[in-house]
This record gives C-alpha cells, structure tokens and sequence, in this order.
C-alpha cells in the first residue's frame, strides 16, 4: 500500500461538537491492521486518510445545433399554415408560436424516448429556448443577450467570441454559429425584425446599425471586411434617474454628485440647452436618460434617434406625450441630390420635429451634418438636449466645429461658433477610466459641466468650468454660473450656495474612488 503524508487533520475541532464525518482510519508503518485515528494527539507521521470528495458540479445540458434549426424550421413551416388566410394580432400570433413551439419540441422528445435516449426535463427546456432564440431571437446568441452581467460582445466571425463584463472582465465564448453564412443569416434576420424603419445587411448595404428587442445596440459588417463582424453594446442601466447615479443605488457607479445632480435638476427645470460630449462607453447615454427623467410626465417634446434606445417601456408609460422619430436607411438607386431613395436622415427630421410644437428636442447622438440643423432647433427651442463624442472636454468646440462643415460648402468655422455659442448653455463632459488591463475596473463620471458664454474674442467659443476636475478626477464646484444664473434662480435654485465648496475646493461625492495606481481613495 501506498502511504501519502497528511497536511491537515482532518478532525472536528469542537470536541463538543456532533461530527457526521466517517471513522477516520490509520495504517501504522509495521502493516498492521488500521486502528481508528486517536480523538486527541498527534496524527502518525504517514497516514492513509480518506478525504471527503466534492461532487462535480452537474454539466450544462449541451444542444445539437443541428436539430435546433431543424425544429426550427418545423415550427415556421407550420406557423405559417396557421397564419395562411387568417387575420390575427401580434399577440395572438406570439401565443400561438409558444403553443407550436412546445408541441414540436415535445414530439421530438417523444420520438427520442421512443429509440431507448430518453432527453431530461433540462434538456428539453433547453432545447425549447433555443429552438424560440432561432425563430424569434438571435439563435445562440440570445444566451448572452440575456446574461446581465455582460456589457459588450465582439463578434469576429461565428467562432470568435469575445465577452467584457461589467466589471471589466474578459472572457471569450463559444462559437454563436457554425458558419460565417449561418452568422450573416442570424444579422439579416435581427435586421428584418428591427421595428417600425426598414434595416437590412445585403450585398448593397453591408452595414448595419440597430437595436435589439432588449435595448442592446448592435453595429454589424460584412463584405467589406475579412469575415463578418458585429459589435453588441448592452445598456444594462436602461432606466435611470438623476438620483440613482449619484450614490442612491449600489450597483450603479457613482456617476455625479448631489451638488450636480441638483444643478442639472435646475438646468432642465429651467430649459437649458444641454450637450453630453465624452468617449465611446463614457455613460452619455445614462446620463441623457437620466435627464430626460426629469421632463414633466405631460410635457411633449421630440425624441430623434438613428435607432431607438432612449425610450424604454416604463418612460414611454410616464412621458405619454413624447414623439420619438427614427431615422431610415435609403435603398437602391440614388436620386437626383446623391442620396439612396427613401433615406430620412436626422438632419432631414429636425424641421419635422420644430413643427410639432414642441420646447425640447432630444437627439440620441450627432455624428455629422446634423449637427447645424441641431444648433438651429436649440436657437429656438428651451430644454433640447443631445450627446457628441469627444476625447477631451476642451476638443469639444472642436469636435462641433468639425461636423458643422461636413453640412456643406456654405458653413465656415466662424459661422459654427457663432452658432454654438448662441445655441448652448450648458456641456456636461463624461470621463471613462479604464483600469481593466492592470486588475481593476472602469470608472465613469461626470468631470467637467461647462456654461457656454458664448463666442468671445478671437472669435472662441467662451464657457465657464462650473464644475471641474478635484482631487480624484470628479468634477467639483469650481465658479459660479454667469449667463444662466438669473434663469436658474426663477426655479428656485440659488447658485451661491456652491460658494462655500468653490472656496474649500470640494465636492459632496458619496464613495471615495478607488484607483490601482493607488493614487486616490
């Protein structure tokens, strides 16, 4: 027999304790017959005791594929006969696909029983998901949509799959198709599904850019690159409010402190133009939704967006007056001006939105030439909104600037600071810290809320740093506003009550920020 050395004693502790535990056995060095191992002492110098064996944790049921696109195809072919001549809702069309799926899925099950392989109930659940994702979701994907704890998915062919989680984790995943065919299929299907405005991924529009069903963002290419790639951004914080980013809510990052969140309460109370500028990822986005959260419930105003993500379910509930507009894709042949037929861009909804007698126009996002007809609307408007990406709170003026002239030939640079300066009043600036690649985590927060002053000598835009940077990074009471005060000041906000902060150079942050490099916290 084999002797192996004991590093621990495997014994109870509590003497007074009950132990459940097996009567522990030792073989001596002279082979005599095991003895029970003594309730006090020291063990013998080698022992063969038996150790308790953790089970292994039961294994995911896996799936074949392939019979899933074949049920798949099964249940279409057969909602489609029950669809054939028939008017019906779309809910009674969903009842009626859960009701199919469940009975092709069991006959399966049946037939599998039958040849001596019965499934288990987890498998056959499984199957049905997956058999639903094929029809009405993404395939296999959709097990990663569904995953909270994801916050971006790059895809870079079907078996390429890279994960980040929200705390800043990386992971790759198994493959989400078994071809690159079979994963431009899964994209041109998403884009068919894609709502009320025509998307699609062909060979004369290898792009595309929409929203899924559960908010997420999904950009895709093929074609023109290597093998067919798409991007999922997942807006995990999809509801939200001034108060939950500023330390209400625990499993949200401290994005602003009270002292800002009641200064922008204010700006929107008194219809102050706002742009969020900052990086890709930065949490515009959030900080957008959270501000329109403070719209009054029978306010109407405009939403405009290339795809929809500002308007989830429980804000089209409270906002009842809210009319969002989606921008279209043109498709085939291009008109007389250079443009796909039946292309509405954002720039091309603007003047529809100034027509619907509304204060507030929000756009989700300007990349370009919108930017101008933007700029107008909020020269005329009170309370519009829009984000801008930036990678410094001072390229910002720059950045509009740059899309300003991609309007077009008549569009000088001194005409785009005027308009910008005559247009905004506030720009909330958003900063990401990726610490992920030395063990930590992203950091986003407001850093910079500047007040447009407008355009000063030189032909500048003007503004005044509000809030700046403190200590840690996070912005805190640095002037007190100029141009804005007397508006703020009839909804009751009284901008001097930051004086005592400016003077002690500090903010009311409710977490400390803990960095890797060990510089703050």
């Amino acid at each position: 027999m084999r002797f192996e050395p004991v590093y621990s004693d495997p014994r109870p502790q509590d003497p007074d304790a009950p132990s459940t535990a097996p009567i522990w056995q030792v073989v001596p060095h002279n082979g005599h017959r095991p003895v029970p191992l003594p309730s006090s002492g020291p063990l013998p110098p080698y022992a063969v005791v038996p150790q308790p064996v953790t089970p292994p944790a039961p294994s995911r049921p896996r799936v074949d594929f392939g019979v899933v696109r074949e049920l798949r195809r099964e249940l279409s072919e057969r909602l489609t006969l029950w669809q054939r001549g028939r008017e019906f809702s779309p809910a009674e069309e969903d009842v009626e696909r859960a009701r199919l799926a469940v009975a092709v899925v069991s006959e399966y099950a049946d037939s599998t029983r039958r040849a001596g392989t019965p499934m288990s109930a987890a498998e056959e659940r499984m199957l049905l998901d997956q058999v639903n994702a094929e029809l009405v979701g993404l395939g296999r994907l959709q097990t990663l949509l569904v995953d909270n704890s994801i916050e971006e998915v790059h895809i870079l062919g079907c078996d390429s799959v890279r994960i980040t989680r929200r705390n800043g984790g990386v992971e790759w995943a198994e493959p989400i198709a078994d071809s690159d065919e079979e994963m431009v299929e899964i994209l041109q299907a998403a884009a068919r599904r894609a709502g009320a405005t025509e998307r699609s991924l062909s060979t004369s529009k290898p792009t595309l850019d929409l929203q899924l069903p559960d908010g997420s963002r999904l950009a895709a290419v093929f074609l023109v690159s290597h093998r067919p790639y798409a991007v999922i951004r997942k807006h995990n914080t999809v509801e939200v409010t001034l108060d939950e980013i500023s330390g209400a809510r625990a499993d949200l990052d401290e994005m602003l402190d009270v002292l800002i969140r009641d200064f922008l309460r204010a700006a929107m109370r008194a219809g102050l133009n706002i742009m969020v500028a900052g990086l890709a990822g930065a949490g515009k986005t959030t900080i957008i939704r959270a501000l329109m959260d403070e719209i009054p419930a029978d306010e109407p105003y405009v939403l405009l967006e290339e795809s929809r993500e500002l308007l989830p379910a429980r804000r089209g509930r409270k906002h009842r007056a809210v009319m969002s507009f989606e921008s279209r894709e043109g498709h085939g042949d291009r008109g007389p001006d250079g443009r796909p037929a039946g292309e509405v861009t954002i720039a091309d909804l603007i003047p529809v939105a100034l027509r619907m007698g509304v204060l507030r126009i929000i756009v989700g996002e300007v990349r370009s030439r919108e930017i101008v007809p933007m700029l107008q609307a909020m020269t005329t408007s009170r309370g519009s909104m829009c984000t801008i990406h930036a990678r410094t709170p001072a390229g910002v003026s720059e950045r509009i600037i740059e899309l300003a002239l991609a309007h077009g030939r008549e569009m000088t640079v001194e005409q785009a600071r005027r308009m910008a300066g005559n247009a905004l009043d506030l720009i909330v600036y958003v900063t990401i810290e990726d610490e992920t690649a030395i063990g930590g985590r992203k950091h986003r927060f407001v850093s910079h809320v500047e007040e447009v002053i407008g355009v000063g000598e030189g032909n500048r835009i003007t503004t005044t740093t509000v809030f700046g940077p403190g200590s840690d990074g996070r912005a805190v009471p640095r002037h007190l506003p100029e141009r804005v005060r007397e508006q703020l000041l009839r909804v009751g906000y009284d901008a001097r009550l930051l004086t005592r902060y400016i003077e002690a150079g500090t903010g009311a942050w409710r977490r400390a920020r803990h960095s890797r490099l060990g510089m703050f916290g």
